[in-house]
């Protein structure tokens, strides 16, 4: 994330033909944030986008996929897929004393000011999310934006959206998944895991 500095403790990698973000208390103790992004290197338009990802478990693990820029005070911000394991049900539910993701949110910020929320959902999906690979998406459209899990459609908001935007795959703490702690599971063995990124354009 560009008003962050990188953190030494090494918790991803590239494994057959994945990428891998755990969970991992740094030197001094603490889950940080992970960010893999491609500011300063590709940005695009609209377009369909779309991941293949399991994700992780445990309380205060907030993974995502989103798309987003920094454009002077401006935060246009698409949210493909936040999912909050530690969070109230159906946001996740509890396994032998582990927080398991079940429910994520699509989310879309015009950014033009601070908190301008333009559309939402929390889908429950029904579904313990790190037990599979699905895939999360969006059409972005350039006054319409639809955004599916493993191709059905979960929600669409009509609104206009015409910076271009670089991709962003993170693995945070907080937010609707709470704290982080003793709970959480450390590790490859508990990895954001992502299959593939995909961005189309339109003929």
């Amino acid at each position: 994330m560009w008003y962050e500095t990188s953190n030494a403790t090494k918790n991803y990698a590239v494994e057959d033909g994945k990428l891998k973000i755990w969970p991992q208390r740094d030197a001094e103790g603490k889950f940080f944030n992970r960010t893999i992004d491609t500011d300063g290197k590709f940005y695009q338009t609209y377009g369909y986008f779309e991941i293949e990802a399991k994700l992780p478990v445990g309380k205060g693990t907030w993974p995502a996929f989103w798309l987003f820029n920094h454009i002077n005070e401006r935060r246009p911000e698409m949210d493909v897929m936040e999912a909050y394991a530690g969070g109230a049900a159906p946001w996740g539910f509890e396994k032998d004393g582990v927080a398991h993701p079940q429910a994520y949110a699509p989310t879309v910020w015009k950014g033009d000011k601070e908190g301008q929320l333009v559309g939402t959902r929390q889908f429950d999906t029904g579904l313990d999310l790190s037990a599979d690979f699905h895939r999360y998406a969006v059409k972005w459209e350039p006054n319409k934006q639809t955004y599916y899990f493993d191709g059905k459609e979960v929600l669409v908001v009509n609104v206009t959206m015409g910076d271009p935007m670089y991709l962003m795959l993170d693995l945070w703490y907080g937010s609707a998944s709470g704290t982080p702690d003793d709970s959480t599971p450390q590790g490859k063995s508990n990895s954001f895991e992502v299959k593939y990124v995909r961005a189309w354009k339109f003929n």
